[in-house]
């Protein structure tokens, strides 16, 4: 377990490093018996820096929600970052690429919730009838530690790779559609690049959402109504480059679409 110094001093890092768009060493490299439970500290830390410099908490995101990803990193459950006010973007927006680091895209299921959510006890039926409406969005990841050999460790301390989204497509309340079999053809520059269906968050995405509540309980904190929670990818990270336009096709539920200059 990391000094409550060590954990001011790394979140400190990691403001200063989305500042200057620079790419830190691992953090399990410099301190090798960190724990997850210092992850969390730090990203919340990290967070409030950002809060008190004017930006406001409107939401979550959840990570490694399928099986295969969770088996890669040597975990057994999902992890969560913060989103921002200044990380929410419309579709058809034109992105700045050097406002982020090691740039990949995620295809994900976007749920806003018109109640709060708290843990420890929350299942899939309270998600469902506390979600005023669910809505296609990309997920921009961005990290600023280095990717090799990087472990669930130094993700979560760096906002769980949170660099921002792009929501938009057609919202659609819960009871319209069978959300696992919400489905997603990914392009790049008018290519097809991936494909997924969100039955792979986990069974069903509202479950990532359970989860989430009832692991933000262990630390103290809830959801609140007026959330957006990112509920996990349903296709790999896709890397962009500068001059990409990102597409993505829900069929039904519309599609989401920007690009990086």
């Amino acid at each position: 377990m990391l000094e409550k110094a060590q954990i001011e001093s790394i979140a400190d890092e990691l403001v200063q490093a989305d500042r200057d768009r620079t790419i830190l060493p691992k953090l399990t490299s410099r301190y090798p018996g960190m724990e997850i439970e210092d992850s969390y500290a730090i990203q919340k830390v990290w967070s409030d820096r950002r809060i008190e410099a004017g930006a406001r908490l409107v939401g979550h995101k959840i990570g490694l929600t399928s099986k295969v990803m969770q088996v890669a990193t040597g975990i057994s459950e999902p992890d969560y970052g913060v989103i921002h006010d200044d990380m929410v973007h419309e579709s058809g927006a034109v992105i700045e690429f050097d406002r982020f680091s090691n740039v990949r895209i995620e295809v994900e299921l976007a749920f806003v919730l018109s109640k709060p959510l708290s843990g420890p006890n929350v299942t899939i039926f309270d998600v469902l009838d506390a979600t005023a409406y669910v809505v296609p969005a990309l997920e921009i990841l961005n990290s600023h530690l280095e990717l090799e050999g990087r472990t669930i460790v130094d993700t979560i301390s760096d906002n769980a790779a949170m660099g921002a989204m792009v929501v938009g497509g057609r919202p659609v309340r819960v009871d319209e559609t069978d959300l696992r079999w919400a489905s997603a053809l990914l392009y790049r520059n008018e290519t097809i690049e991936d494909s997924g269906v969100a039955g792979a968050i986990l069974g069903h995405p509202a479950l990532g959402v359970a989860w989430l509540a009832n692991k933000l309980a262990q630390h103290g904190q809830t959801l609140e109504a007026g959330e957006i929670i990112l509920a996990g990818s349903f296709t790999k990270p896709m890397w962009v480059e500068r001059g990409d336009t990102v597409h993505a096709d829900y069929n039904g539920l519309g599609s989401v679409t920007c690009r990086f200059v």
